[in-house]
């Protein structure tokens, strides 16, 4: 019988060298034997992660990839609430308390925005014309009081940050007066309009983002939870102060502007209070016949979010205020970078993980985009339509639609991008046909629309054309364009066009798979 050696001969090096020496200790062993398993359990535990990890890979194969891209302010954003409305309507109630900070913020930047265009214009309506667009354009940007500084003639208004919790906590309250005037009502909006930047670095974490315009607010992927979490720490902060001092102070109701409610943020609360008893003046302000003027005349030009909150001032300023979805999805604020989402859609009885990407659009973001074009699967491409008479805040010379067309030509000649589902989303046809029924002349920012008529039907062709253009000369791969006219904030409609999407990006997926 032929004897072999085990696999621990005594020959073996790696024997040899794990033997336990010959005088251990009681005390070394166990040493030894607990470094062993130690060393056992991290192997088994990289093992099992590698598992893992195929196994996530092997399942990912069968996800589907979208990236929603465009300029900033086209309304991705958006579109990604009515994605998570329509599969997480969870996810989206779960954030709902987080968006209160961003409604607060959008109101006060609104009207701040509306007093430094007053005192531009000296409180008045002279009946002259609105000011060229490159004039307008440099009236906003050149303000130093968008810097969080004064001017000197802008009396009575200093755009800076607070000194302490105890102004927050005390704001002027609006008296009643008979008295409308701008100059009083400037007077009274004071406190509550010096609270804009402590409600953006609350949003943003103090992080500004060079090259992407002045006075924007730009915000991570999850930014929901830091926000609250920023505001939780705050309040433990005040509290352990509380307690310290607790023999020194008056007794507090839940509720009060000095409460310390673990549920709530002390800086949200004080502007709700201030919004409370501003509630008038804002309104009174908002309806005001200068600013009206100054609006129809477009020497104040105002997005539209800021007109939906002032339009619903009454019930945002009321003290148990809580964003309804259409405030959520009317709600303002950047994207920085690239924030995925994750969605279980069903479709035709089998549920499969969509991964969808929102990216910052503005120029100093879409570098980060290019890192996701390797494995996307569909492309939603964003354009307002709408903007045909605003330009860039990075360039103010650079026309909206022209940096959407640009932009559009750059997706349809990558590489990376060639066998990609291409779906164009032409936006904000709401805002469009409010402007044209206003009167306002495409031909007076675009040259090339010429003497077409400044109808509806006759400018979205006109743009739609341009856009069909440019995928035709670049689509050597004969891909289909999915076009679609939106108003993202109208639930009922994109969702039914979100519902068509899905159907042709599955089919566009599994042609590509070669499975149909």
């Amino acid at each position: 019988m032929i004897r072999t050696s085990s696999i621990r001969s005594q020959d073996d090096p790696l024997s040899i060298a794990i033997r336990p020496p010959l005088r251990e200790s009681e005390t070394d062993r166990q040493m030894r034997l607990q470094q062993e398993a130690e060393a056992r359990r991290i192997s088994e535990q990289i093992d099992e992660d590698l598992r893992i990890e195929r196994e996530k890979l092997k399942r990912s194969k069968g996800d589907v990839k979208l990236l929603l891209l465009g300029q900033a302010e086209s309304g991705k954003s958006t579109l990604q609430k009515q994605f998570q409305l329509m599969y997480s309507p969870a996810s989206l109630d779960s954030e709902r308390m987080s968006w209160r900070t961003v409604v607060y913020f959008n109101v006060v930047r609104s009207i701040k925005k509306i007093l430094i265009t007053l005192d531009a214009w000296d409180d008045i309506d002279d009946g002259s014309d609105s000011q060229s667009t490159l004039e307008r354009q440099e009236l906003i940007q050149d303000d130093p009081l968008l810097d969080g500084t004064s001017r000197t003639s802008f009396v009575g208004l200093h755009i800076g940050a607070l000194t302490s919790d105890a102004e927050l906590s005390s704001p002027t309250a609006s008296s009643p007066t008979k008295s409308s005037s701008i100059s009083n009502l400037r007077r009274r909006l004071l406190t509550l309009v010096n609270t804009e930047p402590q409600l953006g670095d609350r949003l943003s974490g103090g992080i500004s983002v060079s090259g992407s315009g002045k006075g924007e607010i730009y915000v991570r992927n999850g930014w929901q939870a830091k926000t609250i979490h920023t505001g939780q720490k705050l309040i433990g902060r005040r509290s352990k102060r509380a307690e310290a001092e607790s023999a020194e102070l008056p007794i507090e109701r839940p509720g009060t502007a000095m409460s310390t409610d673990v549920n709530s943020d002390v800086l949200v609360d004080n502007v709700a209070t201030m919004l409370d008893q501003s509630r008038e003046d804002i309104a009174t302000l908002w309806e005001h016949p200068v600013v009206r003027a100054l609006i129809s005349k477009r020497k104040l030009k105002l997005d539209e979010w800021s007109e939906f909150f002032l339009n619903n001032i009454a019930r945002i300023s009321a003290r148990d205020y809580i964003p309804s979805t259409d405030d959520i999805l009317h709600a303002r604020i950047q994207t920085m970078g690239v924030a995925e989402h994750i969605f279980d859609v069903d479709i035709h009885g089998k549920s499969v993980s969509w991964h969808l990407f929102d990216v910052g659009g503005a120029r100093g973001q879409r570098h980060s985009w290019v890192p996701y074009f390797d494995d996307a699967n569909a492309i939603i491409f964003v354009s307002p339509i709408s903007a045909f008479d605003q330009y860039l805040e990075e360039d103010p010379r650079t026309n909206r639609i022209d940096d959407s067309l640009q932009l559009f030509t750059q997706i349809c000649s990558n590489q990376l991008l060639k066998r990609v589902h291409l779906v164009l989303f032409l936006n904000k046809t709401d805002i469009l046909r409010k402007k044209l029924e206003q009167g306002l002349l495409v031909s007076k920012y675009i040259l090339s629309y010429g003497d077409r008529p400044n109808e509806y039907e006759s400018v979205v062709q006109y743009f739609r054309a341009h856009f069909l253009q440019v995928h035709r000369k670049n689509n050597e791969n004969r891909r289909v364009l999915y076009t679609h006219l939106t108003n993202v904030t109208d639930t009922k409609a994109t969702q039914s066009i979100i519902g068509n999407v899905r159907d042709s990006i599955f089919r566009g997926y599994l042609q590509s798979a070669a499975l149909v």
